[in-house]
């Protein structure tokens, strides 16, 4: 039998081609949880990492010094109330009129400059920070790495990923952590696990001595600022005024607390 002459496929194709056969007999009806995982800690971490590298390879660190001071403030006492050392993470405002920001699995938050033009008090960026922050406490990432690998990539593209040693996917790994609309196909968190990571962010702005109702402020700023071009933030956020009703009923628990 003569021997098929196929020409080769990209490598990216490959890969995600191999990693569909390999979860093929698992893929029946994936939810957002998987009740396995298909990537390990250390991984999420790695690839948190590499999307780190990656925003900051391509976005300027803002000089604004101001701002800066004042997010590592802010994010210093909201990770002294959680028991995390501020001295391990890693704080960033970065010089874009995003209005956006994110935290990443590796000990990183990230801010851009348009959001100082939103907000309107110290409380209202610890809402922020204290909510990207609780992604990461509820591990949101990493869910949301397994079922994409489940669904799109495969079992065996994260092994192959970090083997290859470059950023090629830093578009799939920031849409997995969910960096936002510049960096990403946006895949954004579900309503779950917003309304989680807004209450543990809630619960660590009280923990820290910030006023936990200030979160409805912002949302109502964020509203207000989206004119006819709704913020990057609230892209991957839902709708802010079922956010504001969620966090009013959230409140009284926070305060009884």
């Amino acid at each position: 039998m003569p021997m098929c002459r196929c020409h080769p496929l990209p490598r990216r194709r490959l890969l995600t081609l191999m990693g569909a056969a390999a979860t093929a007999p698992l893929l029946g009806g994936c939810g957002e949880e998987l009740p396995f995982d298909l990537v390990s800690d250390s991984t999420v971490v790695e690839m948190g990492l590499k999307g780190w590298e990656e925003i900051r390879a391509k976005t300027p660190v803002s000089q604004d010094v101001r701002f800066q001071n004042v997010l590592d403030q802010i994010s210093a006492r909201l990770l002294d109330a959680i028991g995390a050392n501020p001295a391990d993470w890693e704080t960033v405002v970065f010089a874009s009129p995003q209005v956006n920001a994110f935290a990443l699995p590796g000990n990183k938050i990230g801010v851009f400059e348009g959001m100082f033009q939103v907000i309107g008090s110290a409380d209202q960026l610890a809402a922020i920070v204290g909510h990207e922050i609780g992604h990461l406490q509820a591990e949101h990432g990493k869910e949301r790495m397994n079922t994409q690998v489940a669904k799109e990539f495969g079992m065996r593209l994260i092994s192959l990923l970090l083997q290859l040693g470059d950023v090629e996917y830093a578009v799939e790994i920031a849409a997995a952590l969910g960096i936002g609309v510049e960096y990403g196909l946006v895949l954004p968190y579900s309503r779950n696990q917003e309304l989680e990571a807004d209450r543990l962010g809630l619960v660590t702005m009280a923990q820290a001595g910030f006023e936990p109702a200030e979160a409805v402020e912002l949302w109502r700023r964020m509203e207000a600022a989206g004119g006819s071009r709704v913020p990057d933030f609230l892209a991957t956020h839902p709708a802010p005024q079922a956010r504001i009703r969620a966090i009013e009923e959230m409140l009284p628990q926070i305060r009884a607390s």
